[in-house]
């Protein structure tokens, strides 16, 4: 099954999507259009990366608790307003895996948890996978649609071509640079990371 095929909901026009989201910003009782537009495209962002249907369920649930609080504070950038959600679920996700770490029992003869090597590697991972989604929001409008719609709602080249009403190669190019551009932000945090260490 395509990606298109696969995406029933979310596909409003920028300009539709805009209407929804200011009229759940001015009132509240609209946000249930918003949780029924994105709940399956959330969902399943959110299932593929924790371990448990359970998980998964709490996680989607937060974040629309989260984006339901945080309503009024959304600017509009021209981004797709999933990309605002999936943040929110990243992020939901590394804070679910840093408490879990800090619930790891501890060894009475230890003074720290102990946190096996896959903890620790999943732990960074989520958090890697975050603050990459962190970054996207200091991409042109543009750059950030095209990365939201290839990585986080799994869209082909040609679906977003068509989506957008660009050509394919102009939708590689927008990704090239979107791409590049992360690359450069995330090498620079991780210099300025190492010098503040």
């Amino acid at each position: 099954m395509t990606s298109s095929k696969r995406r029933t909901k979310c596909s409003r026009t920028p300009a539709e999507e805009r209407l929804l989201i200011e009229a759940a910003q001015h009132d509240h009782a609209q946000f249930a259009k918003i949780y029924d537009e994105y709940f399956e495209t959330v969902y399943a962002y959110v299932a593929f990366r924790v371990s448990t249907r359970d998980e998964a369920e709490d996680v989607a649930a937060d974040v629309f608790h989260k984006a339901l609080n945080n309503l009024a504070r959304f600017k509009w950038t021209g981004a797709p307003f999933a990309s605002w959600l999936f943040r929110i679920a990243a992020n939901t996700i590394v804070d679910r895996a840093k408490r879990a770490a800090r619930e790891v029992s501890i060894d009475p003869k230890q003074s720290e948890p102990s946190i096996n090597s896959a903890q620790q590697t999943d732990l960074e991972t989520t958090e890697r996978k975050a603050q990459l989604f962190r970054l996207v929001d200091n991409l042109p409008p543009d750059q950030q649609r095209v990365i939201a719609l290839r990585f986080a709602e799994e869209m082909s080249i040609s679906d977003i071509a068509g989506e957008l009403g660009r050509t394919e190669g102009a939708v590689k190019q927008l990704q090239f640079r979107a791409v590049e551009n992360l690359r450069k932000m995330m090498m620079a945090q991780d210099t300025t990371t190492k010098i503040n260490e």
